[in-house]
């Protein structure tokens, strides 16, 4: 089946995007999905376009895949590249031009909006934060977060247009999921090429362990995207969407669903509502919560609310006593006093898990083996929690958190290895299930 077979599939819903074979997809190069335009379907796809002066890429994917991208793309066609266009600076778009910049003859130039320059060096600041929440959100192993990119040759601030011979790619910048994102359209081909302005998931507009995300302006950016009446979509994660109807109903699904979580949002805001009670009121509409491509597999509508509100209204969540609190270890001790111990807090946990409870089992766990880090007992009930919580989430996100949350009290008292640990619980396995029970659970 090809692509577009597959993408329609997830169009109509017999098929979860989440669930596309991407290697089966690519496992003879790429497909043409346009007049000139073909696709490496991959975690960060990768578009080549023909026109009669060349080639030009629209993202070049990771540094892994970046061998056979480069192979596959060289099958279709041996035209130069003159351009590679970075759709934003996350790592899964600018990790495959070593190969094309090796080529003899003329070095693509690689265009981006200015502010990737400006993401390349935090990133080399921040190399070793990047490290670590990779490994607590994937189970990346003892991955080394790259400190050196390939620098954008020519960089725009607005707009920009390029020229291809016959094809003309009219650049916009926009902010969304990043500060340095660039959509583009190729008028003379109708065709829309998104980045991750769209994803075939909830929107990225939350993530918990990165910078600042925009909502407000992600939604004003599709709604421009769907002014132009496109008949091919090609977005950066996922697969195209192929018809003008549909490709403007999955943009202004989009910007409703964001318009609608930030509207919420600031409503609650400025009637003085906490954070606290707005997390547990947002909740996007129920009529595009169904949308295919509006299932929060990877980010969540709770998490886009905290960003709304740290974006809008700054950090403090209007709980005075959060303005300054005391450490999380010493609050963590009193509580446990109270209580008469860390283990009877830690048998509530276990009570609130039983009862379906597992946010309030989630808190007092980590009250538990806060206040007795060294106990083992109680590390095994923490474990055990958010193995539970691992089993409840939908999306990778908050999976990838509660599971390495398990890992790490796992491995404390097994002596097992973390990242072993770290896939069992978020494969969905339970190391408590008996023996001889195991097969069937996996």
């Amino acid at each position: 089946m090809g692509i577009l077979e597959y993408a329609d599939k997830v169009w109509r819903g017999a098929v979860r995007a989440h669930e596309v074979p991407l290697a089966e997809l690519r496992s003879d190069g790429v497909q043409e999905v346009a007049e000139g335009v073909a696709m490496w379907p991959a975690f960060g796809n990768v578009y080549a376009i023909k026109g009669e002066a060349g080639l030009a890429l629209f993202d070049t994917g990771n540094a892994i895949d970046a061998p056979a991208m480069h192979q596959a793309i060289r099958a279709w066609s041996e035209e130069p590249v003159r351009y590679a266009v970075f759709s934003h600076g996350h790592f899964d778009h600018v990790g495959g031009m070593e190969c094309f910049d090796d080529e003899e003859g003329t070095r693509p130039i690689v265009v981006a909006h200015e502010g990737v320059a400006n993401r390349f060096a935090r990133y080399a600041r921040t190399a070793g934060y990047n490290s670590v929440i990779n490994q607590r959100q994937f189970g990346f192993g003892q991955m080394q977060w790259p400190a050196t990119y390939r620098v954008p040759d020519l960089t725009y601030q607005d707009r920009l247009t390029l020229t291809l011979g016959d094809l003309t790619f009219e650049l916009h910048h926009a902010r969304g999921e990043t500060d340095d994102a660039t959509w583009a359209h190729i008028p003379e081909r109708n065709i829309l090429l998104t980045g991750d302005l769209f994803v075939w998931v909830t929107p990225s507009a939350g993530n918990p362990q990165r910078v600042q995300r925009f909502p407000d302006e992600w939604a004003v950016a599709l709604r421009t995207m769907a002014t132009l009446d496109a008949e091919i979509l090609l977005p950066g994660h996922g697969l195209p969407i192929t018809g003008a109807l549909r490709v403007r109903r999955a943009l202004i699904d989009t910007a409703d669903y964001l318009d609608s979580l930030v509207e919420q949002t600031l409503d609650l805001m400025n009637a003085g509502a906490r954070l606290d009670e707005i997390l547990h009121t947002v909740k996007p509409p129920p009529e595009l919560s169904q949308r295919p491509y509006l299932q929060p597999y990877y980010d969540e509508p709770e998490f886009i609310v905290r960003n709304i509100w740290r974006l809008h209204g700054g950090w403090h969540d209007g709980n005075p006593a959060s303005l300054k609190p005391a450490p999380d270890a010493v609050f963590a001790r009193a509580i446990a006093d109270l209580a008469a111990g860390a283990g009877t807090v830690a048998g509530r946990a276990v009570v609130a898990a039983a009862e379906g409870d597992l946010r309030l089992a989630c808190q007092l766990a980590e009250l538990a083996v806060q206040a007795e880090p060294d106990d083992h007992k109680i590390h095994e009930i923490r474990a055990r929690v958010y193995a539970l919580r691992v089993q409840q989430e939908r999306g990778a996100m908050a999976r990838g958190v509660y599971a390495w949350a398990a890992a790490e009290s796992r491995s404390k008292v097994t002596g097992c290895d973390l990242l072993d640990v770290y896939h069992e619980v978020s494969d969905g396995r339970m190391w408590w299930v008996p023996a001889h029970d195991r097969q069937q659970d996996r």
